[in-house]
């Protein structure tokens, strides 16, 4: 099939395009990539500049017979004639109150920094007595007080519990926690927190954790992007910036150093077990010294069987039900494996596998490597 004069003229120009492109990609591969490029906001924090926790104690009214049972829980007897009188209503003494619609509660929230009054947070309401569910109660207007038991924020509203439950006839079935609620946006800041932000000359910043390497490059890369002697490392988690005196350079600022990039150098070599879990975690800075391992495991077998006593016909006897238990041990012999060294953490992961023991077998078998000199890593049980 013959092309037509007009075809090559079309061709021509998406040839070129796709050349260009082509060019691109190269370009783009060849350029050295940074290696673990982070910004300064993810590895540092102005100091002060923080959330602050708020607590409460309240009422939850509206239950539909799941509040908390008086008898067993005075306080919340108390709490609801406290309210009362505050209202104008006074109980008889001597009264006894069946409340089975109200529970009390203890609330919860985080006040973020910069929030102003009138702001709306979220907050956590979770029972103190024996209530058996909050679901579709409503928290009656609670104030939140901070560490210095002033009065931050004030909560108030309709609960939404991510779960349900029903029982009858000694029968029950629950579908997750119904004894803790949430109520989004369901507190309204009173009073204002202040910050450092607007105050002296200069400001610091706080590193996530304390190395020193880290801080020299976060006074570095301000030095270099705001002019020399902008900021300074004073030790291994602070780092000391000097300010703009204006209020609007001074967020403008901020904004700047926070998106501010540095390359750091490979983090320090760690191993983080957790002992309740059975979980091992480690970064990519762990090495593995050659050695040698042996690991078998130990089980032991209790089986219980019921044996009935029954006397003569003719006895003066009764009849007894006997326990016999049978204990057996069983170890398993665990073979000698020689473990290589490794540089890198595929090496160190493959070298572990060969050993076939199972997350909880690991944190004895490590502790004892690290005892060895084997393992060129921090270890952390948490």
């Amino acid at each position: 099939m013959a092309l037509s004069p007009f075809e090559p003229r079309r061709l021509l120009p998406r040839l070129l395009s796709l050349g260009a492109l082509l060019c691109v990609l190269a370009l783009a591969l060849a350029l050295p990539v940074p290696a673990h490029a982070v910004r300064i906001k993810e590895v540092a924090a102005v100091q002060g500049v923080r959330n602050n926790q708020l607590t409460g104690y309240g009422l939850v009214v509206g239950l539909d017979g799941t509040g908390d049972q008086t008898t067993q829980t005075p306080f919340t007897t108390q709490s609801l004639n406290a309210m009362l009188q505050q209202m104008g209503v006074t109980v008889p003494p001597g009264t006894t109150m069946q409340l089975r619609n109200v529970a009390a509660v203890m609330v919860t929230a985080v006040l973020p920094p910069f929030a102003v009054p009138g702001q709306a947070i979220d907050v956590n309401v979770s029972s103190m007595g024996n209530s058996k569910s909050l679901r579709g109660g409503t928290l009656v207007a609670t104030p939140l007080k901070g560490a210095d038991g002033q009065i931050y924020a004030l909560a108030q509203g309709n609960l939404v519990v991510g779960g349900a439950g029903a029982s009858a006839n000694g029968s029950k079935v629950q579908i997750n926690h119904l004894s803790a609620g949430r109520i989004p946006e369901g507190a309204t800041v009173e009073r204002e927190v202040a910050t450092p932000l607007q105050q002296g000359e200069v400001l610091s910043l706080g590193l996530n954790a304390a190395d020193f390497d880290t801080a020299r490059q976060v006074a570095q890369a301000i030095n270099r992007a705001k002019g020399t002697g902008t900021a300074m490392a004073l030790d291994g988690r602070v780092v000391r910036v000097r300010m703009p005196v204006g209020a609007g350079e001074r967020v403008a600022f901020l904004a700047d150093i926070e998106n501010l990039q540095l390359e750091l150098a490979r983090p320090a070599a760690k191993v983080v077990l957790n002992a309740r879990t059975g979980s091992v975690v480690m970064n990519e800075a762990v090495t593995l010294g050659a050695c040698a391992v042996a690991h078998g495991s130990l089980s032991v077998t209790i089986n219980t069987t019921p044996q009935v006593s029954q006397p003569n016909a003719f006895g003066q006897g009764q009849t007894v039900v006997t326990q016999k238990s049978d204990i057996s041990i069983t170890q398993q012999g665990g073979n000698l494996v020689q473990m290589p060294a490794g540089t890198k953490l595929a090496d160190v992961v493959k070298a572990l596998n060969l050993l076939g023991a199972t997350p909880q077998d690991l944190l004895a078998i490590l502790q004892a490597m690290k005892s060895a000199g084997a393992l060129n890593a921090e270890l952390e049980v948490i």
